[in-house]
């Protein structure tokens, strides 16, 4: 399983299937505040920020098995054919 999305844009990208808690270790590791999450077709479907899913992770209904796909929604569109938020 290939862990980010093969389009080469930046920001980092990372498949929705990955948890939140690996998301937060790739953003610091890639020194950002935001990664773009992107679906099995490798298609962008949102974008998530460094502060959500701290906030997630410290929520009550944390797991360790909660993936970046079951965040609803990923937050700010991170396409231009899907609606802002």
């Amino acid at each position: 399983m290939n862990p980010t999305c093969t389009n080469g844009s930046a920001p980092p990208q990372v498949c929705d299937d990955m948890t939140v808690e690996v998301a937060l270790a790739v953003m610091a590791g890639a020194h950002t505040g935001h990664l773009r999450v992107c679906d099995n077709d490798d298609q962008c479907t949102g974008l998530v920020t460094g502060a959500q899913l701290t906030t997630v992770r410290d929520s009550a209904a944390y797991t360790d098995q909660l993936r970046l796909r079951d965040l609803s929604p990923h937050g700010p569109s991170a396409s231009s054919t899907a609606p802002r938020t």
